[in-house]
């Protein structure tokens, strides 16, 4: 299997440098899957290829195995770029990867106009998943399938492609984008994946994998589909990044637009000053997943009364590691407490709460399900004041990293307009004796509105469930 990285960035034999690796001497590394060949099939000041030649050896992959599979010699491992591929990467660009260059400092912070090649590289999602992983993180990329035999053509393609791509970066961002993604691709291990994969895939992945917006498709795909494990780092990254799941909280701006503090940092803070307006004493928090707005309340000691709220248990069990409850002391402990509940069902345990908060909740909800949704909410629940926050859908042309046609997180249900979000909280205020008022979260530009949009529904005077 074989993946070229050139450099046509003037003084392109740089490269060599950030490599480790001399242009005029070929180098033959050894490794448990077979050898790895590294050479330059051209150096001059203008363009610098380097090649990475792996030569497998089908015998080694399965000596010691019990028992004779034919699948295990006759495979694609030996001609397919995959998770070989990207051992052989880790090992032989290791220092490279890690972004260290003794003989010139300056140089691994530098960008390349770099383009790859690999001739053949297991894609099951077709194209489209090559572009979807690759492109957001400044890829150009071309993807042309494989056919299964060329000489058949009604047997249509397989599901490799020849992969070619360009783009402006690092060449230590460059090598860990396909150190993790070209596995993802093939969705596939040759080795046993365990819990220290996890801890590879954010090592690789630190610079950018938080911020890309498949990064659930590629921790999935790169963890062998093991749920388990991709879950883990998902709430790994959330935990080292503080940010939320969706992709607002790390796009950025058009260029002409200044950067602006988190989303959900201006999510938080609006929810925080309408409850704080509300004059509320006692706040659920429905759909609270790891109980960041429950961490600010608990700090207020106007808020007597506490609950957070969420479907997902292991979602709770975050909440309750960040409000540390097994070490509160017992003063602040009997001011909040967190239970396992829905928003569509009737629970007794979430009335009589002054302020209700659904923040990002309503998107997650089926659309057959938003009557059950209200009449458990409104209906049922019933708090004086109720804030819904959500994503505004117009506002997503203004995230470049987002696929047109693409919800900002792979959980959303639907994702509204403003006047789609205003047409239903109208209707849920006057069949509930509500009244609302809408405001904007973050910059409202001028042309599409907020990123989210926020509607404060008011219990009128009087009225009754």
């Amino acid at each position: 299997m074989l993946l070229t990285l050139a450099s046509t960035t003037p003084d392109a034999t740089d490269l060599g440098y950030l490599l480790h690796k001399h242009p005029a001497r070929a180098q033959s590394f050894d490794l448990s899957v077979g050898t790895a060949h590294v050479f330059y099939p051209e150096a001059t000041p203008t363009r610098c290829e380097v090649a990475l030649l792996l030569e497998v050896d089908p015998i080694a992959l399965v000596r010691g195995h019990s028992g004779i599979s034919l699948s295990e010699y006759v495979n694609d491992r030996p001609y397919a770029a995959s998770s070989m591929l990207a051992v052989a990467l880790g090992r032989v660009f290791r220092t490279a990867i890690a972004g260290r260059c003794p003989a010139r400092p300056e140089l691994p912070e530098r960008e390349l106009d770099l383009d790859v090649h690999v001739p053949s590289a297991p894609c099951r999602g077709g194209a489209a998943a090559a572009k979807r992983l690759f492109e957001p993180l400044g890829w150009q990329v071309s993807a042309i399938p494989i056919p299964l035999d060329p000489a058949m053509p009604e047997w249509g393609d397989s599901h490799y492609v020849d992969l070619r791509m360009s783009g402006r970066m690092r060449v230590a961002d460059a090598l860990s984008h396909l150190y993790v993604l070209l596995p993802a691709l093939d969705s596939a291990k040759h080795y046993w994946v365990g819990e220290d994969e996890v801890d590879k895939l954010l090592r690789a992945g630190e610079r950018w994998l938080a911020g890309h917006p498949h990064r659930a498709e590629i921790a999935r795909c790169y963890l062998a589909n093991r749920s388990s494990l991709a879950d883990s780092a998902l709430d790994r990254i959330t935990e080292s990044d503080g940010a939320d799941a969706d992709i607002t909280d790390v796009g950025e701006p058009e260029p002409d637009r200044p950067l602006i503090p988190s989303l959900a940092r201006h999510r938080l803070d609006a929810v925080l000053a309408v409850v704080a307006e509300s004059s509320a004493r006692s706040v659920v928090d429905l759909g609270c997943g790891e109980g960041r707005l429950l961490s600010q309340l608990l700090d207020d000691p106007r808020y007597d009364r506490l609950l957070g709220v969420d479907v997902a248990p292991r979602e709770l069990s975050r909440a309750a590691r960040r409000l540390h409850l097994d070490t509160l002391p017992e003063a602040r402990r009997r001011r909040i407490d967190l239970i396992q509940s829905s928003v569509t069902y009737r629970d007794d345990r979430l009335t009589g709460f002054d302020t209700g908060v659904l923040m990002e909740v309503i998107e997650h909800v089926d659309p057959p399900r938003l009557g059950a949704f209200e009449r458990a909410v409104f209906e049922h629940a019933r708090p004086s004041t109720l804030i819904v926050t959500t994503p505004n859908v117009e506002h997503n042309v203004r995230y470049p990293s987002l696929t047109a046609g693409h919800v900002r997180h792979h959980d959303h249900r639907f994702e509204w307009t403003r006047a789609e979000f205003q047409d239903w909280a109208h209707a849920v205020a006057d069949r509930q004796g509500y009244t609302v008022d809408f405001r904007p979260i973050g910059p409202d530009d001028p042309e599409v509105g907020p990123a989210t949009q926020m509607a404060v529904f008011s219990r009128s005077q009087g009225a009754t469930a």
